[in-house]
């Protein structure tokens, strides 16, 4: 991104305007319960204005189905499959420090952070974020593509490379070449949710689509679950 700018809309919110010279196209997303536009090179904010006023309701509906990331602090309970979140503030002569320490032990991913932290800058909280993510992507990358083999050889299932991802906009994904690739947040999942989405990858290693076929494809591994399953997983947002 090259540029941004932030307008209060009395009903949306706020809305960023991001002035991105590799885009191609203009593009709304929401994040974080903000309002993401972004403005091509050859656009004119004039244009994207009028696409969000076009858009307006179906904007709305998403503010409220995308709930706004919770912050991340010292109350912080986060679970995942492998480890529980435990941020703290220093304490002592040996948390002495301007520097922001995590370690993975037992079960529990400790964040250390320096005194007087302010929680609520956005600065901070993204350095949480991607330090709880580096914990995962580690995860991820030992566990997942083992998880994958165990599936498919249980069900019969031939795949390609398994590649772990930083996506925030899809669980998973197969491609023609039958890779698979899945997004390190998986691992925010419990485990049955997890096999759920790698089965769901390896039957599109079969079937390509979302057909009846695919989705009868679905029921059989996951024991008649797979729209239970499916129901389930919409509870779950990205970190």
């Amino acid at each position: 991104m090259d540029t941004k700018k932030e307008i209060d809309d009395e009903e949306l919110g706020t809305i960023i305007i991001c002035l991105n010279r590799r885009a191609r196209r203009y593009r709304i997303a929401i994040s974080d319960g903000k309002v993401i536009a972004t403005l091509p090179p050859n656009g004119n904010e004039t244009a994207l204005m009028l696409l969000i006023e076009k858009n307006r309701k179906i904007i709305k509906q998403a503010l409220q189905t995308i709930p706004r990331r919770p912050r991340l602090d010292e109350q912080t309970q986060l679970q995942t499959a492998t480890f529980r979140v435990q941020i703290r503030m220093q304490t002592g002569q040996q948390d002495r420090g301007d520097c922001f320490r995590m370690s993975l032990r037992g079960g529990v991913l400790q964040i250390v952070c320096p005194q007087e932290t302010d929680f609520s800058q956005d600065a901070v909280q993204e350095r949480l974020r991607q330090m709880i993510m580096a914990a995962m992507r580690h995860e991820a990358k030992r566990l997942l593509p083992a998880r994958v083999d165990e599936l498919a050889e249980r069900h019969g299932f031939s795949h390609g490379t398994v590649r772990i991802t930083s996506s925030r906009t899809r669980w998973g994904s197969c491609n023609s070449l039958h890779n698979i690739n899945l997004s390190l947040h998986l691992m925010q999942l419990p485990w049955h949710l997890i096999d759920y989405i790698i089965l769901h990858e390896l039957c599109h290693t079969l079937e390509m689509n979302h057909s009846d076929r695919f989705w009868a494809l679905m029921d059989k591994v996951t024991d008649g679950k797979s729209q239970l399953l499916r129901k389930e997983l919409k509870q779950y947002h990205m970190l």
